[in-house]
């Protein structure tokens, strides 16, 4: 065993996969357009609304969304690593797109129209106030927020800490 820590691997010796979403049927535009129409609450009476009627009608076009994005083509997943969060391709995990960790210094949830009612939202990653990346759809957003934040607090302090002992050590 080479790690000190099980699980703890640096940044600069390996790429370590620290957790993966995959992002909602609602990261589409036809999954938010679904989802506005099962929050429908009229008539609110108990379970009785208009939404749960067209939730139950729409279950065969959410189903075929939900498999278009397990598809090569037209889906994929989000990987938080110890160095950065990359956009992958679902099976293969090709990158499609991705930002370091010290790229950003925040993210805000931003949850559009017909997400919520998938418990959905789009991650936005900003520095300097500025959106810089965004992540869309993803499932439960506030837990991978939350794990991206202390990830990249990880990273960059580490990263300061070495900095400051290769500073000390060449005076």
């Amino acid at each position: 065993m080479k790690q000190a820590i099980a699980g703890v691997v640096p940044a600069e010796t390996k790429e370590a996969v620290v957790m993966v979403v995959w992002p909602s049927i609602a990261s589409s535009a036809s999954g938010r357009f679904l989802g506005r129409l099962f929050s429908i609450r009229w008539p609110d009476v108990y379970i009785f609304r208009l939404g749960n009627l067209l939730a139950l009608l729409g279950i065969p076009w959410a189903l075929v969304l939900y498999f278009w994005r397990l598809l090569p083509s037209g889906g994929r997943r989000y990987t938080l690593t110890n160095r950065r969060v990359a956009v992958q391709t679902p099976i293969t995990g090709v990158d499609l797109a991705a930002i370091e960790l010290d790229a950003f210094d925040s993210i805000e949830t931003d949850v559009r129209p017909g997400q919520a009612w998938f418990n959905a939202g789009d991650l936005s990653f900003r520095r300097e106030g500025r959106e810089v990346f965004r992540l869309a759809g993803v499932q439960w957003p506030e837990p991978f927020r939350q794990s991206c934040l202390k990830s990249q607090r990880a990273f960059v302090s580490v990263r300061q800490a070495v900095l400051e002992q290769l500073q000390a050590r060449s005076a």
